[in-house]
């Protein structure tokens, strides 16, 4: 009996190690914790993205703002308010991107896929801004397309 209750315990542990995921910038001054499930993982291709990440495009997926938790770095993090009312969070030591938040969307968070530590099967569900994108980077994968924001 107690071998079957230590086996289900692991199970339920391992479900929630599953919707846990946590994260980090590059020089591990900010981490957080998402304490369940993270949106569908969209590229964006606007040109504010590609400036703000250096990049092609920037990897994000939603969560919602009371599953966010930020475990260590709050006094590091810095913002950057854009003109169309977003906030880019960043670390203030290593400039690594970690989440975004929209004045019109308080309840979510824009999290940046590539500062998570935990990792993730799921592959890109969309990209959008297709028609702002880079003249130099090709999708190659079978993600729709959008030309704006859909």
């Amino acid at each position: 009996m107690d071998t079957r209750i230590s086996h289900i315990a692991k199970l339920i542990v391992r479900f929630k190690e599953y919707r846990m995921h946590k994260g980090s910038c590059l020089c591990g001054a900010v981490e957080y914790e998402v304490n369940g499930p993270l949106g569908q993982i969209i590229y964006c291709h606007c040109s504010r993205c590609r400036k703000a990440n250096g990049s092609a495009f920037v990897a994000v997926a939603p969560v919602a703002a009371a599953d966010f938790r930020m475990t260590k770095g709050d006094a590091v993090l810095r913002s950057y308010r854009s003109d169309a009312g977003v906030h880019r969070m960043f670390c203030g030591n290593c400039g690594s991107p970690v989440f975004g938040r929209r004045e019109n969307a308080p309840e979510t968070v824009r999290l940046r896929i590539g500062t998570l530590d935990t990792p993730l099967k799921r592959k890109v569900s969309a990209h959008i801004f297709v028609g702002s994108k880079a003249v130099w980077d090709d999708i190659h994968d079978g993600a729709p397309q959008f030309e704006e924001r859909p």
